[in-house]
């Protein structure tokens, strides 16, 4: 129970990753406030930990509205007495696939511009709460593209940096209150929302990118959404107490790595 009796601000606790997160906090003894745009979706994580015998409770929250999200903190902070931690998981509405040379600037920049809005609105009512109680931990999550140049991803992989290098500049300033800004950097999980409806609307092709990407790890895998959710249980926990300023790469190697192979180089011998 390495997060008992924390509360934890989740934002897009209805998306899958978001859900998985959630869930493993739950497990490990914290109080979460579930949030997100839609009711429906964050209501069944809600239950879904509730019946697991963790403590849940849920609002509907525009991540992008500050007075929505400096709303709902004030609220957690009446209900629970403090907010231990802060993960912040909601969508992009990125637009993929694309080159950028015959991308429409509005679609290259939405991402960029929902990242930074939401993570400056939710790191920023986070910290604000934290600097009076002098701990806490703000997370976030980006993907490869944030440590490597990777093609036809639009502005999401611009809009990955960007969060990473907000995150560690957010750390610098709050280090001397106690509180931890990291960020998580994530492949794509093949058990997330994403991928299984890329599948089920395409197998063939969706089984090919999957291969594509294991092939670009070192590992020759891809990280499950446990083993993101295990990674941010640990970041929360006393168990990382120093870590901060820094993104922890879940990519089973890709952005060090990526194309990596064995080659087969002939030397000649002495």
């Amino acid at each position: 129970m390495l997060l008992q009796g924390k509360n934890a601000v989740i934002y897009g606790a209805g998306g899958s990753l978001g859900g998985a997160v959630a869930r493993a906090f739950a497990a490990a003894g914290a109080q979460v406030f579930l949030s997100g745009l839609h009711e429906h979706n964050v209501r069944e994580t809600a239950e879904g930990i509730i019946a697991a015998g963790g403590n849940a409770s849920q609002a509907v929250v525009d991540a992008l509205d500050k007075r929505a999200v400096d709303q709902h903190m004030e609220s957690v902070v009446r209900q629970a007495g403090s907010v231990d931690i802060s993960f912040n998981a909601i969508g992009w509405r990125d637009v993929q696939n694309m080159p950028l040379t015959e991308m429409e600037p509005d679609d290259f920049l939405r991402p960029l511009n929902v990242a930074m809005t939401t993570q400056f609105l939710t790191g920023t009512a986070a910290g604000r709460v934290m600097k009076q109680q002098q701990s806490g931990v703000i997370l976030s999550l980006t993907a490869t593209p944030g440590g490597i140049g990777y093609p036809m991803t639009g502005g999401f992989g611009p809009a990955c940096c960007a969060v990473e290098g907000f995150s560690r500049n957010f750390a610098s300033e709050m280090g001397q209150f106690g509180v931890r800004v990291v960020n998580i950097r994530s492949a794509g999980s093949p058990d997330s929302r994403p991928f299984m409806e890329a599948m089920a609307a395409d197998q063939e092709m969706g089984t090919w990118f999957l291969n594509k990407l294991k092939d670009d790890t070192m590992l020759k895998a891809l990280p499950a959404m446990e083993d993101i959710a295990n990674v941010a249980v640990f970041l929360a926990s006393p168990m990382a107490g120093k870590i901060t300023g820094v993104t922890i790469d879940v990519t089973a190697g890709t952005t060090t790595g990526i194309n990596y192979r064995i080659a087969d180089i002939p030397l000649v011998s002495a």
